[in-house]
């Protein structure tokens, strides 16, 4: 009966997400996001329709080349100040209004934008990490990412936000020029900084990994939202629940890699279905 109030002109998705309810209810659920969760918050995400020409800088081009890492940080700059300013939307606010009605067991999140945790959620396990921090590859200290940016504009006072930004996917901007940009360095030891974030070519962490096993193997049903499971990490989620026989719902607009083993798929919009789910779920608990 709550589904009836989604704002959605597809009556296919309104009978999916009543599907999805009804699959959910009673259930203390494990929330595995990606970037389709955060497009309604103006980042774009890699995959979805018009999505930017992804072009990932690897961890072994940041590590060994300093034009690569002059050209990253310029455009990581000028996305930041785009990326920083963005706030989450209703579909975060909903996971987090599940979380604290005790439904929601926590967000794994393939993101990096730390939207979750200001919409509210409490127990976050951000698997590609963070754009918020910025550690030194030599001696391990951390840094603000928001202090960093302070000392990159005074050392480059003539770098200026573009207007009409384009935002890519992970907070960067492909930047027209990067001569004569002074990298920022560690102003402990002045060695190598690096953003607290997986690189194309990295593992995820084995300890975050964990966590995010551990976070499925607690709780009684899994939603996948704004993910096309195209990142291994997620379809090993997905098979860690399918091994449990929990119920797997899958809330994402166009295909995932995991469509044919959902227990539901709702292909919408996560902002518009995600606070539809929670208020019913919160009202059958």
């Amino acid at each position: 009966m709550a589904a009836q109030t989604i704002i959605d002109p597809d009556p296919a998705v309104t009978a999916a997400v009543g599907r999805a309810i009804d699959a959910l209810a009673g259930r203390k659920v494990a929330v595995l996001t990606g970037a389709g969760v955060s497009t309604d918050s103006g980042i774009p995400d890699y995959r979805g329709k018009g999505a930017p020409t992804r072009t990932p800088m690897t961890a072994q081009q940041f590590l060994s080349s300093d034009a690569a890492r002059r050209r990253y940080w310029v455009g990581s700059h000028l996305g930041w100040q785009a990326f920083a300013a963005s706030r989450p939307n209703d579909g975060h606010t909903a996971l987090a209004d599940l979380e604290r009605a005790g439904i929601a067991t926590g967000v794994i999140t393939q993101n990096v934008d730390g939207l979750h945790l200001r919409a509210g959620s409490r127990r976050v396990v951000e698997l590609h990490g963070t754009m918020r921090r910025v550690f030194c590859t030599h001696c391990g200290q951390v840094f603000d990412r928001r202090d960093l940016a302070v000392r990159v504009e005074a050392d480059n006072p003539w770098i200026t936000v573009p207007e009409n930004v384009k935002l890519g996917p992970d907070g960067d901007v492909l930047p027209e020029s990067s001569d004569g940009f002074v990298v920022p360095d560690c102003s402990v030891c002045g060695g190598m900084l690096k953003p607290d974030v997986v690189f194309f070519g990295e593992y995820i962490p084995a300890e975050k990994f964990r966590a995010a096993e551990q976070l499925v193997g607690t709780s009684d049903a899994l939603i996948v939202a704004g993910s096309s499971l195209v990142v291994n990490s997620g379809i090993r989620l997905v098979e860690r629940a399918r091994r449990r026989r929990l119920p797997v719902v899958i809330i994402n607009r166009g295909e995932t890699r995991a469509d044919a083993k959902a227990t539901v798929k709702v292909d919408g919009g996560t902002s518009e279905a995600l606070p539809v789910l929670a208020r019913a779920l919160t009202a059958l608990s």
